[in-house]
Parts: structure tokens; sequence; C-alpha cells
């Protein structure tokens, strides 16, 4: 079973960079030195995604260490995402980048890519209120296409001439992330309200169940005593009717 997490997720996530870092080698031409996820996983830590494979047996009590240290029990690393804020943004808006982007071929055409890029631009637009998330692409990375054009909507913002290492042109693309913005102030009064109401609820419930429960009680013993007086009544004259008539 393969979990999108947050890089920010483990314990130690610094462990998981060198599996990363196997993961970016293996599948792209772009790779970078270690201290550079570093510097991803220290200054935006929610924003990274990794998908993991968790042991075939589950994580063993124990790990191999005293105590049930699980530390040295890492899931095996098939994708991840790796972005950033931009710190001073050409255009001043605040938006968000994203760095790289990776699947192992053993677990490609599972949707395992479109989820890390989708979980990423949600963390984005929640936890920094981007404008929009921009990326390179390959001219000729035809899969990347379709995946940021046709499945997630980035739009091509201009081509920039021999981008890349070997010469070869990028798209430069960006898709907007607005409508993810959160509305604290909505979600603050609506919290507002559900607690008053939760309040009043809660006081209602109490004063009706009280007062429900003296009423019943009241009126059941009314109740009983007109139906005690009124039968001894009417028993007692029926006995007075019947041995007079007995009697005559």
């Amino acid at each position: 079973m393969v979990d999108i997490v947050p890089l920010s997720s483990y314990p130690s996530y610094i462990d998981l960079l060198p599996s990363i870092q196997t993961c970016n080698i293996t599948n792209l031409p772009e790779n970078y030195f270690l201290k550079y996820y570093l510097y991803h996983a220290l200054t935006w830590p929610q924003l990274s995604f990794v998908a993991v494979v968790r042991p075939k047996g589950g994580y063993k009590a124990g790990g191999g260490k005293a105590g049930g240290d699980l530390s040295g029990q890492y899931p095996k690393v098939v994708g991840y995402v790796l972005a950033k804020m931009e710190e001073e943004p050409s255009d001043g808006m605040q938006h968000g980048h994203i760095t790289s982007l990776s699947v192992m071929r053993t677990h490609r055409r599972l949707g395992i890519a479109e989820r890390l890029m989708r979980m990423s631009q949600r963390a984005m637009a929640e936890s920094h209120r981007a404008n929009y998330v921009s990326l390179h692409v390959r001219v000729s990375n035809t899969a990347a296409l379709r995946l940021y054009r046709d499945t997630l909507g980035f739009e091509v913002e201009k081509i920039e001439s021999k981008y890349y290492a070997d010469g070869e042109d990028a798209y430069a693309m960006r898709l907007n992330l607005q409508s993810m913005w959160l509305d604290w102030k909505a979600i603050e009064a609506r919290d507002k309200e559900n607690e008053k109401n939760e309040k009043t609820d809660e006081t209602q419930d109490e004063g009706e169940a009280v007062g429900e429960l003296g009423k019943k009680d009241d009126s059941k013993d009314q109740e009983r005593m007109v139906k005690v007086k009124v039968g001894r009544g009417l028993g007692v004259g029926d006995l007075v009717e019947r041995n007079e008539s007995q009697q005559s």
C-alpha cells in the first residue's frame, strides 16, 4: 500500500532524504546535492510530500533495538515532490514553486504523481496563501505535460530557451491557487456560532429535561389523586346502593 505523507510527518525526516535523493537520481537528469533537499525540508517542511510503501509484515515492535525503538524501520520511498515558496518573487506575488517531482518506474500509472502535486498545491494555498504555483518542464517530456496541463490544469506562461544544462528548452507553467484559499474570518465566525449554539442547546436540554420531568411527575400525581378520590367515591356509593337494594 502506498501512502502519501508530508515530509515533516516523520520524527526524523532527515533519515528519508537519502532515499528521496536516490529516487531523484534514478529517474531524472536534474540532480541536486543532499544539502539542497535538507534546505527544503528545514525551510518548508509542510510543502514537500513523500510516497512510501509500508513494510509487508508491518512495523515490528522492537525494531532490532531495545525499548521498542522503530527508528531503524523506514518505509520504502517510491516517489516525492520537492516544493518551496519563492523567497523574493520577481512579480511581487506570493507563490510556490515545484522544484522536483519523481516517481519510481515500478509505481507509475497509479496516480501517485497527481496526488503528490495536489497535496503540495493545497499546502501552499492553505499554509502560505500562495497566489499560484509555478514549475518548469522539458518541452520533450510529453508524460509530464499531460499531467501538468491536461490533468492538473497548469497553463504555459512562456518558453525559456536553453533552460536545462543540456541546452533543452523548458515550458514555464503556472496554476492559480486562490480558489484553494481558506476564508479564516468565515471559519472563525462559523466556529463561534457553533459554540454559541452548543451552549444554547446544552442549557435548553438541561432546563427542559428537569422541567418536563417535574411537570410530568406533578401531573401524574394529580391524575392519581383524582382517580383515587373518584374511584373511592364511586365505590362507596355503589356499595351503599347495593346494600340498600338488598335490604329492601
